[in-house]
């Protein structure tokens, strides 16, 4: 990708302004999503685990090991996004200056 400057690009101050509010917008949107997908997602998870205890105790051990193993990875797809956002923020606001 070709890293010019806004005022490189021809485009003026306000117009980068306003690139990097609805940056900052679509951002928030982005983690307010998946911190929502990935609560819901880990709601029905330990839901499911907890029936599954339920039904049958004497497997309770690898059910836990299995719904932990679930919830890291649901979890750490929501840190990606958390991630991204913060580098594309570093990579849209170098690009306002």
């Amino acid at each position: 990708m070709n890293a010019l400057r806004w005022s490189e690009r021809g485009l003026s101050s306000l117009t980068a302004a306003v690139a990097v509010a609805i940056f900052g917008v679509a951002a928030s949107l982005a983690i307010a999503a998946a911190a929502i997908g990935s609560a819901t997602a880990q709601g029905k998870a330990a839901a499911a685990a907890m029936d599954a205890i339920w039904r049958q105790p004497e497997a309770a051990n690898d059910v836990r090991t299995s719904m932990m193993l679930a919830l890291v990875f649901m979890e750490a797809l929501t840190l990606f996004v958390f991630a991204l956002i913060f580098v594309l923020n570093g990579t849209v606001a170098g690009l306002a200056r």
